[in-house]
């Protein structure tokens, strides 16, 4: 393997470290060695070999995907039935039992059934769900599957469009032994923006937090690099550790015994200025998309919210507000914390469901 191939490796170690998926040197070394080993000009041995010994975890093989496609591109190679693992996919059972009067050998009715069952779940209020419902809805939110936002990046990198890059059309002029060639392109690289979740916990949100942690948990998941989460209440906690545990119940038994205010009052300008004054000012809310779950009720000062608000809305790239009574006919943001918060926000959605939680994932991406 020559020099320029090496420094495409390197090159490609940095495009993974874009996309969220931090490759250590080992692993970079480890990458090379096996590369000499196979067919470097097969795009499939390529991307085998990189994906065996540069990604640690599953849940890595998205980012990894995403970046072996910007920077070799093409199509990914496809696993056979026969020579390669078959991709698993997820499944939720139906609610209800089937009826005895279903034949045996038809599962029709049984899926109808399902479907069904899956389609009013998710338009269901999360605190009107009975226990199996809510042990239903803990495995629909395991199949979410989030999009974090792009931001631009400093770099850029080669592309099909875009402006004309002089220094890689240069050297393709004096390799053609000065002869007129295709210019050569490049365009503004992208990475994932951060995302900073703040959950209420307290007494009047307790029938959500659950939810809305586990809700929290997939997107964590889904890009742990660039994802913070906080709990709200009389008090700010950091979660974004316990978060990124791989087992959601895990995750969640982490969360709640790091929270001290479980179930307690709110003083939202209270967390809030805590909030910017430890983390949002030293960077975690700078250029991020922040979204507050909370109904509102603040017991503290409005006009401090009102304050830490319009500081949070200066440093944040996007504001959201999630309130689960948001979604109810004839809702009105009469709420203190609500009133105080609105002027300053980019949208107030509703949070009460699995749909509106899915609404809210095409909202952050799109911030």
């Amino acid at each position: 393997m020559g020099d320029g191939a090496l420094v495409g490796v390197a090159g490609f170690a940095r495009a993974l470290e874009e996309a969220g998926l931090p490759v250590t040197l080992d692993a970079t070394h480890a990458y090379v060695r096996a590369l000499l080993e196979v067919d470097a000009s097969n795009p499939a041995h390529v991307y085998w070999t990189g994906r065996t010994t540069l990604c640690r975890d599953p849940d890595d093989i998205p980012r990894y995907d995403l970046a072996f496609e910007a920077w070799f591109g093409g199509d990914l190679p496809v696993i056979s039935r026969t020579t390669g693992q078959q991709q698993r996919t997820a499944t939720v059972a139906a609610l209800t039992s089937p009826g005895g009067s279903d034949s045996e050998g038809d599962d029709s009715p049984r899926l109808q059934v399902a479907a069904d069952d899956t389609e009013i779940l998710r338009h269901r209020d999360i605190a009107e769900l009975t226990p199996a419902e809510r042990a239903h809805l803990d495995e629909m939110l395991t199949l979410l599957e989030p999009r974090p936002p792009r931001r631009p990046a400093a770099r850029l990198r080669p592309s099909r469009r875009g402006t004309v890059d002089p220094r890689r059309t240069l050297r393709a002029m004096l390799a053609a032994g000065g002869e007129a060639v295709r210019p050569a392109r490049h365009s503004r690289a992208t990475r994932p923006r951060r995302v900073v979740l703040l959950i209420d916990v307290s007494g009047s949100m307790s029938p959500y937090a659950d939810a809305l942690l586990r809700f929290a948990h997939v997107v964590t998941r889904s890009n742990p690099a660039a994802t913070e989460v906080f709990s709200l209440g009389t008090r700010m906690t950091r979660l974004s550790r316990a978060m990124r545990a791989r087992d959601p119940e895990r995750a969640l038994a982490a969360a709640s015994s790091t929270v001290p205010d479980w179930a307690g009052g709110t003083r939202l300008g209270d967390t809030l200025r805590a909030f910017l004054d430890r983390w949002g000012r030293r960077g975690i809310a700078r250029g991020a998309v922040v979204v507050i779950f909370s109904d509102g009720w603040e017991r503290g000062d409005t006009s401090l919210l009102a304050e830490q608000m319009a500081q949070l809305r200066r440093l944040a790239h996007a504001v959201l507000w999630v309130n689960p009574h948001a979604g109810a006919d004839g809702y009105e943001p009469i709420q203190s914390g609500i009133s105080a918060a609105l002027p300053h926000l980019d949208r107030l959605l509703a949070g009460h469901s699995l749909a509106t939680l899915e609404e809210l994932l095409k909202e952050v991406h799109r911030a």
